[in-house]
This record gives C-alpha cells, sequence and structure tokens, in this order.
C-alpha cells in the first residue's frame, strides 16, 4: 500500500483525542509526574503522552499495514515496555528489572518479529562484516541502549519527542531513497502520532509550560520504536541502506548516553545515576530556554544527518570516514563535558554566538562553576611563561563576571533531594 496522506492524519487526530482524553484521567489516579529534585517543571503533569503515541499509531499501522507477523511481534514488545514503563513510572522499578524486561522486549522482536541486525557493512573491510552468531546479542544490546538513550534525553519539554521526530523523518527519506516504500508507509504514522504529541508537549506563545510528558513508559516505547526502524532499514538486502549511517540520525541521544554511561562507570556510579550532566542540562544551567535546546539539538541532528549522507554518497570509504567521525565526535564531546566548568563555558558561548542580541538570564549555578574553573586555571600569579594561563583565566574570570546575578547572593547549586528518582520529560 502507498503512503496514503490519510494515514498521517489519522495517526496524528487520534493522538491528539487519545491526550486530551487521558489527561484528566492522569489527574485523578495519580498517573503524573510531581515537581522534585532535578525536575523542572513546577506542576503535576500527566505521564501518559507515551500511552497516546503507542495507541495511536498501533491502531493506524494494522489499518494501513494490516496484520503482520513483524507488527504482531513490534506489538507484542511494545505492550511489555509500556507495561514496565508505566511500573516504573508508578513504583521507580530497580534499573536492572527494567533492563531484563527491555531485554525480552528485543527477544520478541528477534525470534517472533525475524527483526536482527545480521551484518555492519564493510567497515575497514572490503566486504560486509556478518555477525553470525552474534546476532542476536547484539541486537538486543543495540535495542537496550537505543531504549535508554531516548530515555535519557526526554528530560526538556519536546526534546525527546523532537529528537524522535527528526530521526523517523531522516530513516523515512531514507527508506524512500532506497526503494523500501514499504517501510516508509509504517514510519508515517508513527511520525504523526509523535509530531501530534509534540502540540501538548512544547513550549508555545500560547502554552508556557509542557500538557503532557512521554513519561519512562512513552520514550522508552519511542527508543525501542527507533531501533525496530533502523534494523528493518538496514537489514534489508533488498533495499540497502549502510547502517554505519543510521547512528548519525540518532547523534544526539547516543553520544549523550554513551558519554554520560563512560564517565559514571569511570567513577564508579551506577550507570543509570541520576545527575545534570546530561546535554540539555548543561544547555539549561549555561543560559538556553527549553525551546531554544531543543531548536539547536534538533538542529544539530538534521545538519550532520544529512552531512553523513552526503559523506557516504560522495566518497567510496565513506563508511570508514562515518565511523571514524562519529568515535572522534564522542570523544571531543566526552573531553568538553569531563569538568564541569568547561562545559558550561562552552555552551554559555555557543549560546552568546546564537543570540548575539539576545540578554541571557544565566543561573547561579553557571557562575559558581566557571568562578571555579577560574580559581583552577589560576591558582597562583602569573610568572614569565604563563601567559596562556593567565589569559585563560582572564577569559574565565569575564565570562563570569558577565553571568553574574545582579540581585542577591550567589545561591548553591540546587542538590538532588532522590538520587534515584529520574526526570521523565521537563
Amino acid at each position: 500500500m502507498g503512503m496514503d496522506p490519510w494515514a498521517f492524519g489519522l495517526s496524528g487526530l487520534l493522538t491528539g483525542a487519545l491526550v486530551w482524553f487521558l489527561e484528566p484521567l492522569a489527574h485523578r489516579h495519580g498517573l503524573v509526574d510531581r515537581p522534585s529534585g532535578r525536575k523542572d517543571h513546577s506542576l503535576p503533569t500527566p505521564i501518559t503522552g507515551g500511552l497516546a503515541i503507542a495507541v495511536a499509531a498501533i491502531c493506524t499501522l494494522f489499518v494501513v499495514d494490516g496484520y503482520s507477523t513483524a507488527i504482531a511481534a513490534y506489538c507484542a514488545a511494545s505492550a511489555l515496555i509500556l507495561l514496565v514503563g508505566f511500573l516504573d513510572d508508578a513504583y521507580d522499578v530497580r534499573w536492572y528489572w527494567r533492563i531484563l524486561c527491555h531485554v525480552a522486549a528485543g527477544l520478541i522482536m528477534v525470534y517472533w518479529g525475524g527483526v536482527r541486525v545480521e551484518n555492519l557493512g564493510a567497515i575497514f573491510t572490503e566486504t560486509p562484516i556478518s555477525l553470525g552468531i552474534w546476532s542476536a546479542p547484539f541486537t538486543l544490546f543495540v535495542t537496550v541502549g537505543l531504549i535508554n538513550a531516548m530515555n535519557m534525553a526526554d528530560g526538556s519539554d519536546g526534546l525527546a519527542g523532537s529528537l524522535c521526530l527528526a530521526a523517523l523523518l531522516m530513516l523515512g527519506a531514507a527508506a524512500v531513497y532506497a526503494g523500501n516504500l514499504a517501510l516508509a508507509t509504517t514510519i508515517v504514522p508513527l511520525a504523526a502520532a509523535v509530531a501530534a504529541f509534540l502540540l501538548f508537549n512544547m513550549r508555545f506563545p500560547w502554552q508556557r509550560r509542557a500538557r503532557v510528558f512521554l513519561g519512562n513508559a512513552g520514550s522508552a516505547f519511542l527508543g525501542f520504536t527507533l531501533a525496530w526502524i533502523v534494523f528493518r532499514l538496514t537489514q534489508d538486502a533488498a533495499h540497502p541502506v549502510s547502517p554505519v549511517l543510521t547512528p548519525w540520525f540518532l547523534l544526539v541521544p547516543i553520544i549523550d548516553c554513551v558519554v554520560l554511561i563512560v564517565r559514571r562507570v569511570r567513577m564508579r556510579r551506577s550507570p543509570f545515576h541520576a545527575d545534570r550532566g546530561h546535554i540539555h542540562h548543561l544547555m539549561l544551567d549555561a543560559g538556553f530556554k527549553p525551546a531554544q535546546v531543543v531548536a539547536v539539538l534538533v538542529s544539530v541532528s538534521l545538519v550532520l544527518g544529512a552531512l553523513a549522507t552526503l559523506v557516504l554518497r560522495a566518497n567510496s570509504d565513506g563508511e570508514n570516514l562515518l565511523v571514524a567521525g562519529f568515535v572522534m565526535l564522542t570523544g571531543s564531546y566526552y573531553w568538553i563535558t569531563s569538568r564541569r566548568g568547561r562545559a558550561l563555558l562552552f555552551f554559555r558561548r555557543m549560546h552568546r554566538f546564537l543570540t548575539p542580541s539576545g540578554t541571557v538570564v544565566a543561573t547561579p549555578s553557571l557562575a559558581h562553576e566557571l568562578e571555579g574553573l577560574a580559581e583552577v586555571a589560576s591558582p597562583a600569579p602569573a610568572r614569565a611563561g604563563d601567559g596562556g594561563v593567565h589569559a585563560m583565566s582572564l577569559e574565565y574570570r569575564k565570562t563570569c563576571s558577565e553571568i553574574q546575578p545582579k540581585h542577591g547572593p550567589r545561591r548553591q547549586v540546587r542538590s538532588e533531594k532522590n538520587p534515584a528518582s529520574r526526570k521523565s520529560g521537563s
């Protein structure tokens, strides 16, 4: 069946109707995310957005594509992920139980749906790398990774949904270019459902805060959905798309997730330890507004995804270049964020570059972090040969003086009241 425009409209309208219908029920039954700890929202907010997206998209999929083994497996695995996500939202399920259920959902996809990663493309070799017996374990690893990457990205109004929508659009374009119209047809209702949800989740002049969040159930569902689409797109021999390309469509959440997990493990913390080290937290603390965070990160995702596509098409060694570029970007971001003060200074300069005429209200924590960095940069008076360090210190202090709050003494950074809690959508 072709990509009928009515499928987009049906999925979008159904998502909007479900969000509207579930909102009062969520308040009535306590399915809300309450302000606390690291969370930036001020009012209890329903966490039923993910359920609305899932129900609308799956119903439309059955109408558009009809029944198939792959769709049935996807629905069963999605139902498991949504159930665990809601339990997590309500009772804060231990991380290892969540991972176990995500693995179970991946097993449903692999052995019932027949969707798995079997080759990685010709990376530094003449022929594509076949995974063989490692196919299923690698598929489960990537699936669990993408689920958690999207969960970690769900920390500012509209961010996770917008990154997912951008990825779906690029995956859909790749499917159309490769001639895989069947998969492109499948992506349409999913993209429509996410787009409709964003009308309730993003901040607009007429909507100063998100009306509904994805919740852990919704972010996990989107991560699983992206994994399912990526595997179907890159493992179709009739319409091949290089597996190396698709990580560039999900660049922001993947790099943020990998860097944070590596850093937490090196610090001997749980990989799922809650903190304000995510890229959106750093940008917010550096003075970006939530809408600006979404605009910048989605633009970065779209631009780098398009550039990766051009590199792959224009160069015979495109796959090798994309792998090397991905590793370099990840390493660079790890270095920038290895010190919080340096990361805040980097994003502060980015904000000043992107909004040269705008007035930025920086948080007290930013001034505090940068002053600490300035003290580290110049612990003693400058000596001969220390010109570079002294100049660096002067730059840090200049930035600190520019962003120092003008009213009242500097306050300390708000600590986490409950380190085990996780932010779900704001």
